[in-house]
């Protein structure tokens, strides 16, 4: 029989990187629960009609003004 070796012992993170890691998660999983949903939703009652659709032009734009909203203007 073959000696496996030992696991290494694991690195501990700062308490405000572990913080910030589980903050993370949080959001991530808030985020896979809706994508989920909406995938259920999906599923259960068809595609939604081009009419209650909004253009994916108008979604970039959107999240563009987002973007150049949360960075700060450069000189």
């Amino acid at each position: 029989m073959s000696e496996q070796p030992a696991p290494a012992a694991r690195q501990q993170l700062e308490p405000a990187a572990a913080d910030g890691l589980r903050a993370y998660a949080a959001k991530t999983r808030e985020s896979a629960d809706q994508f989920a949903a909406v995938l259920e939703d999906i599923a259960a009652n068809g595609l939604p009609s081009v009419e209650e659709c909004t253009p994916w032009e108008e979604l970039r734009e959107q999240h563009l003004a987002r973007l150049a909203r949360q960075r700060p203007a450069v000189a």
